[in-house]
């Protein structure tokens, strides 16, 4: 095993669903002698998809965190799900990342989901070097797709391999460094190839495409591009250092092709990843923030002799138990030892250490800085908690999740089985902060809630069969929200006496709309200690714990300020509990008053259909109140974009297949909340009315 940093590269496998990227996560195994038959994704057997789900539906859910070695470099390697519901595994795994390869689809180019996911990289700051798979497919062409992964991306593409041959023809490729080229036998094994010279009817494109190539890196080094200016072609370690510098600042991208199912073209990848993409002392540190959250201006540099820093990006629960994935920033930990979870305040106990290989395991004493192991026997740990040395805790900037925007109600089949379901959910909600779990107190239902119906439809799933849990489904609910529109001044006097003390307080206020966004404001103008400042923060809390439930249909309450202007105590009977009562009731009282109006969640779609069918797709979107953002034409298709509220969209992709033949494909991700026309919230009032009566 390798200790030295410099050989060790975290990467992440990125894309669209379908864009082969468990394939190529198993040739990759399969190269650096990791697994030795080859599992097909179609067959349900691919190693990093050991969940039942996924060997089912051929998509990865869960991103799996294996090692394996090329050529004495240490790959830590996480398979992250493609679908767009499952954003949120993508952008755990991004950030535990420090490089990444992008694969995309040669037939089906940049799809709608590789955008996201490219943002997201974006985001996080990650290098990554990008890979066209599937040139063997019908309909493939290399050159389309890097053309649109700069046009739709606005991604700097450096070419450094061309495909010999498409589609049934696709036998190798041109390694534009050597100038050499790499031809594949038919036999589907990955190490019969053999490197020639050049095909003829290549030369001039490769000449062509080199001279790009160098041109783009060496603008990386002013002394090399003097040189290559005066006519002296910089050495290839020249190149591939300025390479490498380059994709580090993301200034552009090395691009490869190939054919992950027939085994072609992968190893020039996994050289790239070591030649190009950074190790973990080569990437911005982590910001560490105190305990309260305010950035102390330390960063957790990647040394082995540093107090221990170290992020949970991952609970999966597997027949061994509880599985707590980490990636150590900096110290190293010890089986047996103690550490601080800096979220709980609270020590955790590192119980067993393990290296993952998919679903089998190889135990380890300790792991240090850069590596991404499991530990078994964690307790109170949550994905985003940091776990730091308790003589010298900090918190590594933690992980933000949006709020779930679509929700189920889900009841145990067996009254029996109530019990075994809560168990199940609690797990669940641990492996995953984007899924939550409610009890609506009325009803006495259990509430899922989730990032779309995929994300839900296969959370019941797992239920069914991990936790063995039957459950009957109600029909999906929108994540509804109420605001205000008016501003109301008012004021409200609290008085209650009931022998001994009593209770007294009075609050004058300004209730008014906030900016979209903010949430809850409050604010106290109070002067003169008409209303003591001691009892400003229960006035606060009162009507804090009130947002939870709106006045028209009983969503929580947004984009709300609330300004306390005076107001009048009683030296004996005023208390904290009074003025957070008399807070409550004015919250009652005023919030009819002040406008008030539902919201719903707008979600932004982004449709994929062959040309034949745009007209169709536009006016089914025009027909669920969508409103059409932009269209562009590809040579395979049209994208079109379009903003629509989530109440409108439930079953779309059924519809979607119909409507295109079964050739339409959808993301959909959360946007922002809009007001619902007045039909459509007169509907949700009365529902949510007769259902409380």
């Amino acid at each position: 095993m390798t200790s030295d940093l410099s050989n060790y590269r975290n990467i992440g496998i990125f894309a669209h669903v379908d864009a082969g990227k468990t394939t190529t996560t198993e040739r990759i195994l399969k190269l650096t002698g990791k697994i030795h038959k080859i599992g097909e994704v179609h067959d349900g057997a691919a190693t990093t998809d050991f969940m039942e789900q996924e060997q089912e539906r051929g998509i990865t859910i869960q991103s799996a965190a294996t090692t394996c070695f090329w050529k004495d470099h240490r790959f830590n390697i996480i398979d992250t799900p493609g679908h767009v519901d499952f954003t949120i595994e993508v952008y755990r795994s991004l950030k535990v990342l420090d490089g990444g390869v992008g694969v995309f689809c040669g037939s089906g180019g940049v799809e709608p989901q590789s955008e996201t996911n490219w943002r997201y990289a974006n985001d996080s700051g990650v290098s990554r070097i990008i890979y066209i798979n599937k040139l063997d497919r019908v309909g493939a062409d290399f050159y389309r797709v890097t053309d649109q992964i700069e046009s739709v991306l606005g991604a700097k593409t450096l070419v450094m391999t061309l495909p010999i041959g498409i589609e049934d023809d696709f036998r190798g490729v041109v390694d534009l460094l050597t100038m050499k080229a790499w031809i594949w036998d038919d036999s589907g094994d990955p190490t019969k190839y053999t490197i020639e010279d050049i095909p003829s009817d290549l030369v001039e494109k490769a000449e062509e495409f080199r001279e790009k190539l160098i041109e783009m890196a060496v603008e990386q080094d002013d002394d090399v591009m003097e040189k290559y200016l005066d006519g002296i072609e910089p050495d290839m370690e020249s190149i591939k250092s300025c390479i490498r510098k380059g994709t580090i600042n993301l200034d552009f991208f090395p691009t490869y092709c190939g054919s992950s199912f027939k085994n072609k073209g992968v190893q020039l990848v996994l050289d790239a990843v070591i030649d190009f993409l950074p190790n973990p002392t080569e990437v911005k540190p982590q910001p560490e923030v105190d305990l309260e959250g305010n950035e102390t201006g330390n960063f957790a540099l990647v040394d082995p002799v540093a107090p221990l820093r170290a992020l949970v990006f991952k609970i999966m629960d597997d027949r061994y138990g509880a599985l707590t994935f980490i990636r150590i920033y900096s110290g190293k930990i010890e089986k047996g030892t103690n550490v601080l979870n800096t979220f709980t305040s609270k020590t955790e106990r590192i119980g067993r250490i393990v290296e993952m290989h998919a679903d089998s395991r190889n135990e380890l004493n300790s792991a240090g800085a850069g590596d991404i192991v499991a530990v078994l026997g964690m307790k109170n740990v949550q994905t985003g908690h940091t776990l730091a040395d308790e003589k010298n805790p900090a918190t590594l900037e933690p992980m933000v999740f949006p709020d779930p925007v679509i929700s189920v109600a889900i009841s145990p089949k067996e009254k029996a089985g109530s019990e075994k379901l809560g168990v199940a959910l609690g797990k669940m909600i641990q492996e995953d902060p984007s899924f939550r779990v409610e009890t609506d107190i009325e009803s006495n239902e259990t509430i899922i809630k989730g990032m779309g119906e995929l994300h839900l439809d296969i959370k019941v799933d797992i239920l069914r069969r991990t936790h063995g849990c039957e459950v009957e489904v109600g029909k999906p609910q929108v994540a509804y929200r109420e605001t205000i529109t008016k501003q109301i001044n008012d004021e409200y006097t609290h008085k209650k006496q009931t022998g001994g003390a009593g209770q007294f307080a009075k609050i004058d206020y300004v209730i008014e709309p906030a900016e979209v966004g903010t949430g809850f404001e409050f604010e106290s103008k109070v002067t003169g200690g008409n209303v003591p400042r001691e009892f400003w923060p229960a006035v606060r809390k009162g009507f804090e714990l009130c947002i939870a439930e709106g006045v028209l249909a009983g969503y929580p309450v947004q984009d709300l300020k609330v300004t306390l202007m005076d107001g009048a105590y009683h030296a004996v009977d005023s208390s904290a509990v009074a003025f957070e009562t008399a807070a409550k009731a004015a919250y009652r009282q005023s919030l009819p008053k002040a406008s008030p109006q539902l919201l719903e969640p707008i979600m932004k779609i982004d449709v994929f259909t062959p040309e034949d069918h745009v007209g169709d797709v536009i006016g089914d979107l025009n027909r669920r109140r969508g409103v059409i953002k932009a269209q562009e034409t590809g040579s395979l298709g049209s994208r079109v974009k379009a903003d629509a509220p989530l109440g409108e969209m439930f079953g779309y992709i059924g519809d979607l297949r119909t409507m295109t033949s079964g050739r339409g494909q959808f993301s959909m991700e959360f946007s922002h909340y809009a007001p619902c026309p007045v039909n459509i919230a007169e509907e949700v009032i009365k529902e949510s009315k007769d259902k409380r009566a």
